[in-house]
């Protein structure tokens, strides 16, 4: 589907992915709403788009005069304040063409050290907050016949990693999401896509990087994280051209082709590099 003069909502849009996805959408032509839980932040990224794209719409048939970024003040985690904010969005800006859900935490660590806590919060916040958008949004894309989904999961979501235990399984659980939808919704007019990115230069690695155990980052090795707006390019890309899986790098797209094919293979390096950091003493 085309881009230009859709209304495309963009969750966890205030900062790394989301907002770089935001301002590519926005230079392709489309109407963006951010949503986030902090209105100051969301604030302050609206700010920064329209700055970059210097306060005028790029051209196109139905989106001529100064760039308007919506925001709404959400927590993706609350079903019921996803409804009513949606809810709002729609009335206010117009019925949703295109969903990116990049609202996201995440906390690296050893299974037996983490707490209980951070298992619900990772589902609570990467699964839940990315089903209740998509809910929101489904029933109207379907009954106009079109629409594109993406969910933003994670490399961590191709194979299993040390340390993401609790991260992990949640962006699987979004991973499966999507593969089902696809299925469900493709007769209907309506793409549904699933991200994967590595690392990638955010405010969330800087504070993820704090606690990695050392197995994690032998595995990681020397792969340098990529840059969001690089996520963001094949994000929209991912959009306009209907892709049911979307890979910002090399490496991501490697690691999917060979899990798929030779799954030991990366099982057994992965093992290799963890056994390099020697036995872990608590």
């Amino acid at each position: 589907m085309t881009v230009t003069g859709a209304h495309a909502v963009i969750t966890g849009g205030s900062s790394g992915i989301g907002e770089a996805t935001a301002l590519a959408l926005a230079r392709r032509g489309a109407r963006v709403t951010l949503l986030a839980r902090d209105p100051d932040r969301l604030r302050a990224a609206a700010d920064r788009i329209e700055a970059a794209l210097g306060g005028a719409a790029p051209v196109s048939p139905v989106s001529v005069g100064p760039v308007s970024v919506g925001t709404v003040s959400v927590d993706v985690a609350d079903r019921e304040a996803v409804v009513d904010g949606f809810g709002g969005i729609v009335a206010e800006r117009g019925e949703v063409d295109v969903l990116v859900t990049s609202a996201g935490i995440t906390r690296p660590g050893r299974f037996t050290e983490l707490s209980d806590e951070v298992f619900t919060s990772m589902i609570d916040v990467d699964y839940y907050g990315t089903l209740w958008p998509i809910r929101a949004v489904v029933p109207s894309m379907i009954r106009r016949g079109s629409g594109s989904i993406v969910a933003v999961s994670s490399a961590a979501a191709i194979v299993g990693i040390y340390g993401y235990s609790a991260y992990g399984a949640a962006k699987f659980a979004v991973r499966g999401l999507t593969e089902s939808l696809r299925t469900e919704l493709a007769p209907h007019g309506v793409n549904v896509a699933c991200a994967y990115p590595a690392d990638v230069d955010t405010p969330m690695l800087a504070e993820e990087e704090q606690f990695k155990p050392a197995e994690t980052a032998a595995i990681a090795g020397s792969i340098q994280p990529v840059q969001p707006e690089r996520v963001a390019a094949a994000i929209v890309a991912g959009i306009e051209r209907g892709r049911p899986e979307i890979y910002a790098d090399a490496q991501s797209r490697a690691l999917a082709r060979t899990v798929a094919t030779v799954p030991g293979v990366f099982r057994a390096v992965f093992d290799r590099r963890v056994r390099s950091v020697g036995p872990h003493v608590r």
